[in-house]
């Protein structure tokens, strides 16, 4: 008797047993992808409880949590031959884990490696300038060409930046020179502005001293006062100009 309720006994347990090494429990941000008899299942299982009969089901977990992955440093050479460094940041997600498992053998490896050839592809299309004031636009560019072509594996790339770019010392010092010259061109420019405008404010003056000559007198006087204000010994004779006009036509009246 205690022979034949130890079988069943023991059959029990190896079925509690089984049942208890097929649950698996999946985090909130984790889907599985379960393989049954080889064939995948319609839809990925989780998050929580799940029950996964091996040797029948093979499960893979696929997290859909953002994954960041930096570019390191490509060489570049832009669209007017400069050679420079520049590496970026992708930000990406599994938005379908069937894909994600079915489509590509590792969509972290493919997802970086087509990061890095399209970084150099993109960028050696542009000049430097348009790489230096325009990074905006380019990192639209990257993620738009990225995500097209990382769709098909379900992966979402939501952002790429690119994080520095490195430029050889000559072109740096090169650089350096020309933001010397644009701003000494402004200078000038500004110093020209000035003294077009200082003109133009001079000859309206003149013009209103022209009508009024009395209003002359009253400038000598007030240079006077500026003079007389410091504490000098120096003596101003004011001579108007036109003075030398009134004697020559005297001179020429006499003549005649």
């Amino acid at each position: 008797m205690p022979e034949s309720f130890s079988l069943p006994l023991i059959a029990l347990l190896i079925i509690v047993l089984y049942v208890l090494s097929s649950i698996k429990i999946l985090r909130e941000y984790e889907r599985g992808v379960i393989f049954r008899l080889g064939r995948v299942l319609p839809q990925p299982k989780g998050p929580g409880i799940i029950l996964v009969f091996a040797p029948i089901d093979r499960m893979v977990r696929i997290s859909l949590r953002v994954e960041v992955f930096e570019v390191p440093p490509q060489d570049v050479v832009t669209h007017d031959n400069v050679t420079v460094k520049v590496n970026a940041v992708i930000y990406f997600r599994v938005v379908d884990p069937s894909l994600a498992v079915l489509e590509v053998s590792n969509f972290l490896y493919a997802t970086s490696q087509l990061g890095q050839t399209t970084l150099r592809s993109v960028l050696g299309e542009v000049d430097l300038d348009t790489l230096l004031s325009e990074r905006e636009k380019l990192n639209s560019r990257l993620q738009a060409i990225l995500d097209s072509h990382t769709a098909a594996w379900g992966v979402k790339v939501s952002m790429v930046e690119v994080k520095q770019v490195d430029l050889p010392d000559q072109m740096v010092r090169a650089i350096a020179r020309q933001a010397e010259a644009e701003r000494e061109r402004r200078a000038k420019v500004i110093h020209a502005e000035g003294e077009f405008s200082a003109s133009q404010k001079l000859a309206e003056a003149a013009s209103v001293l022209q009508q009024q000559p009395a209003a002359i007198q009253l400038r000598y006087l007030q240079t006077l006062v500026e003079i007389g204000a410091e504490h000098n010994t120096t003596i101003v004779f004011p001579l108007p100009v036109d003075i030398f006009d009134r004697i020559a036509a005297t001179g020429a009246a006499l003549k005649s």
